[in-house]
């Protein structure tokens, strides 16, 4: 497996190499990497796992949610402008108890 995919916590360096403590503190919580996804690149979870080894991270930000569910905002969701474009998304959310129950855990 890469180095940049193996855990902080678990990855032995390899003969020659000098192990590192990528370890932050942040706020009075200490993380194991500095390395935090951005909201919503990893959906609210389990993408995470299929992306690589997801104890090599120090945080994943899940995605915004509502607290009832909510389809997303209906179309039209981008307008086409002379230099470039406006999106109101609104983003689908199973809703925070149902995130709570399915998603949470995997994480």
């Amino acid at each position: 497996m890469p180095r940049s995919l193996r855990s902080p916590r678990t990855s032995r360096p390899s003969p020659g190499e000098a192990a590192v403590d990528l370890g932050v503190s942040l706020g009075g919580l200490q993380l194991p990497s500095p390395i935090v996804t951005a909201s919503g690149t990893f959906g609210h979870g389990a993408e995470v796992a299929r992306q690589g080894d997801p104890a090599a991270l120090g945080a994943v930000t899940a995605k915004s949610l509502l607290p009832e569910p909510w389809a997303g905002k209906p179309a039209p969701r981008l307008h086409m402008t002379a230099s470039g474009m406006v999106n109101a998304v609104g983003l689908q959310g199973p809703g925070i108890a149902a995130w709570l129950e399915h998603d949470l855990p995997a994480l």
